[in-house]
């Protein structure tokens, strides 16, 4: 990598220069007593936040309320809601009732936040789990940090902690994901397009398809670019649900895929491509079914 593209990532500024999601601010001061290891610091993301779909494996019943929190977008307001709820020092586990309620995509955003803050190159990526449901590439997001030693981008899935791996018999290393365990989504893309699999294995409940894996590329390219929107966010960039993509928009979604799906990409390229899937001032929450400013 670019001694250059590594510095990108080692900020939560993305290319305008604005206030990104993974900027702490003045909150940042609480990292300072947190542990310098990848391990140390997914198990400080863990025991703050708890997966909005996954509370019932920790005996917590979720109140509209704590379901809110999943609408959370900036880590900022997310550790302000996590000090409201206990003003612990953050490397203080919380009982599960007293965690942030959020998804993959929440667990992902303060990991990178956190290797930021010690140093590290870090992102994040959008795509799919193969660990979740047999068969079935299940939407999911991963923290991405540069190792320096291996000269390599090493994937990290901070929300499987041991409770989870229990749960979904994780057989691999999550602070080293496999990427045949982890697909990044334009991995998911070139697969389906290479006849390799078939679009209705990935998605998420009941959305499955080559629509939904477009969505999940732009999300990617959103957040190499360090701009990390809520999974349900939609714009115009992205097809509509269950729509036909077009012929136009295949060959666009084959060069992102071609773009993203490798670990070293050109940053240049990866801002050329936000440039043409650049999320607005406001954007439509499909859960909330609002439009809402970013």
């Amino acid at each position: 990598m670019d001694h250059d593209d590594l510095n990108f990532y080692r900020t939560p500024c993305p290319p305008d220069n604005a206030s990104g999601m993974a900027d702490a601010g003045k909150l940042a001061a609480l990292f300072s007593s947190l542990p310098d290891d990848v391990a140390g610091l997914a198990r400080v993301v863990q025991g703050l936040m708890l997966h909005e779909h996954l509370a019932s494996t920790y005996g917590e019943t979720l109140s509209d309320t704590r379901r809110g929190q999943t609408h959370i977008r900036d880590v900022a307001a997310m550790l302000d809601a996590i000090m409201s709820i206990d003003n612990a020092p953050l490397d203080f586990p919380r009982a599960p009732g007293k965690r942030l309620i959020g998804v993959c995509r929440h667990f992902t955003l303060l990991m990178v936040t956190l290797l930021r803050t010690k140093g590290y190159a870090a992102r994040s990526r959008c795509g799919f789990g193969t660990y979740f449901e047999a068969g079935r590439f299940v939407d999911h997001w991963v923290a991405e940090y540069w190792h320096g030693s291996q000269a390599r981008w090493v994937m990290v899935d901070a929300q499987i902690d041991d409770v989870l791996k229990a749960k979904f018999k994780t057989d691999f290393d999550v602070l080293d994901v496999p990427r045949d365990r982890f697909i990044v989504a334009g991995e998911a893309w070139a697969q389906v397009r290479e006849g390799r699999a078939k679009a209705e294995q990935f998605g998420i409940m009941h959305m499955w398809g080559d629509w939904f894996i477009a969505g999940n590329l732009i999300r990617d390219v959103a957040a190499l670019n360090k701009v990390e929107m809520l999974p349900w966010d939609v714009w115009d960039a992205m097809p509509a649900p269950d729509a036909p993509v077009s012929s136009k928009d295949y060959r666009r979604f084959d060069h992102m895929a071609a773009l993203t799906r490798v670990p070293d990409m050109a940053l240049n390229d990866i801002m050329a491509l936000y440039d043409e899937v650049r999320v607005p001032p406001q954007v439509f929450n499909a859960v909330t079914n609002q439009v809402e400013t970013v």
